[in-house]
């Protein structure tokens, strides 16, 4: 992990160090535009040769049915069932108090407007396969979903090499009363649900993390399609005074680590000792593992920067916009108003971003590669549209008419005008037929 100091630090320097970006990969984009294609043509056909070809595996069937749900999830170990229920719980109580009723406003007399929310209603879920098992996404994505009142919900996750799902996923599934899971993984699952085939409905919107074939994917369908968030490979930025614990900082880098060879692990001390007892408990905690190699690979493409205090330290983060934000240091609370950008954070030296990751309760699906600056992660409110009402009495009428019909004209549109004075002409007609009575 390079070493690097603030305060000489170029404005270009922190650009490029902020800037993560991967190398164009134009064979991947070529890959996941035929693959699409193949999707869209093929339909079905096309999922089966695709896990044939990816997955390794000839499936009978394209997705797996509640009695097939019910058998594998039986198989759960119980101490794992317990932790996936107590997750449950905490994401559903945290996402259930997001819902709320928005007040009408009155902006002039007579004049009434306010929001409703509405479902989207059909939903993709894409939860990964590949180096991980994720059922703690497959929670962090059905959980709002259902609670916002989503009417479909399609869940796509790639298929193990006995063409099933694992036991974890399964048992989500039946807690969830999600009654299939579509064994289909990567580029084709997201067109898939894209553009929907004989088996796979169609959704409105896709949610879920992935690898770049999946992320290339939900980027070429957004013409068809919205999604959560532009992603990329997980990160973390660690903000450490002299009051961290090094070998918690070193944990929480490492966790990261272990996500990819492509994740981000950063940290940013005022404290060159603990910079440096950091590092050196990286070297410990690396070397049992049991996915070292990929930890290390990442903690070789991160770095660590020394600042000069933590104003500095938030403003290096805040140009960073972090996927997850670790302030480890006691005196976190006066940072909290100076964070701009980022997914998610906690707060402390007891608040490891696993806790995130799996069970406080927040939303795991967060932006990454600097897109914190203008995305929030998911919630119960990516699931739901927001739709405007608004109501005129005849006072209201009267109030706001001639603004309308003066900004109308001046904007030339005589039938906006016209739509305005057709009802003031009526109301008038009408009060002197009433006056005649």
């Amino acid at each position: 992990m390079k070493i690097y100091k603030y305060k000489d630090l170029s404005k270009s320097k922190i650009e490029e160090l902020c800037s993560r970006q991967i190398e164009d990969d134009k064979l991947v984009e070529e890959r996941v535009a035929g693959i699409i294609e193949t999707v869209k043509n093929d339909g079905d056909k096309a999922l089966f040769d695709f896990a044939k070809a990816f997955d390794k595996v000839e499936l009978e069937k394209l997705f797996l049915d509640a009695q097939d749900l019910k058998e594998i999830a039986s198989t759960i170990p119980a101490d794992a069932k317990k932790a996936i229920e107590t997750a449950y719980q905490n994401i559903k109580t945290f996402h259930q108090s997001q819902l709320k009723t928005e007040d009408k406003v009155e902006t002039m007399p007579g004049v009434v407007c306010w929001r409703e929310s509405r479902a989207i209603e059909k939903v993709g879920l894409y939860i990964p396969g590949g180096t991980a098992v994720l059922p703690s996404t497959f929670l962090m994505l059905a959980t709002p979903a259902i609670i916002a009142g989503c009417k479909e919900i399609v869940v796509c996750s790639p298929p193990q090499s006995d063409g099933k799902t694992n036991c974890y996923l399964a048992y989500c599934a039946v807690l969830l009363g999600i009654e299939k899971i579509y064994l289909i993984g990567g580029a084709q699952a997201i067109a898939a649900m894209a553009f929907g085939t004989e088996t796979v409905p169609q959704v409105y919107k896709i949610f879920g993390p992935g690898n770049r074939y999946v992320t290339t994917a939900k980027t070429m369908v957004q013409n068809k399609v919205a999604i959560d968030m532009p992603a990329g490979p997980s990160e973390v930025l660690v903000i450490a005074d002299e009051t961290a614990n090094p070998s918690f900082v070193a944990a929480d880098l490492l966790a990261q680590a272990e996500h990819g060879t492509d994740s981000q692990a950063i940290l940013v001390s005022t404290s060159k000792e603990i910079l440096e007892k950091t590092l050196l408990e990286i070297e410990n905690q690396i070397a049992i593992l049991p996915r070292r190699e990929i930890a290390a690979k990442a903690i070789e493409n991160s770095y660590a920067i020394l600042v000069e205090n933590l104003t500095s330290a938030m403003d290096f983060s805040n140009e960073y916009a972090p996927e997850h934000l670790i302030l480890a240091t006691e005196n976190f609370e006066s940072l909290i108003p100076m964070i701009i950008n980022a997914g998610s954070v906690f707060l402390g030296n007891l608040t490891p971003e696993g806790v995130g990751d799996y069970a406080s309760g927040t939303n795991h699906t967060l932006p990454t590669s600097g897109f914190a600056k203008a995305y929030s992660g998911v919630s119960t409110d990516a699931f739901l549209k927001k739709i405007t009402f608004q109501h005129l009495s005849s006072k209201g009428l009267k109030n706001i008419g001639n603004t309308v019909e003066t900004l109308a004209a001046a904007e030339g549109l005589q039938a906006h005008k016209n739509a305005i004075t057709i009802r003031r002409s009526w109301k008038s007609e009408s009060l002197k037929t009433d006056d005649k009575k």
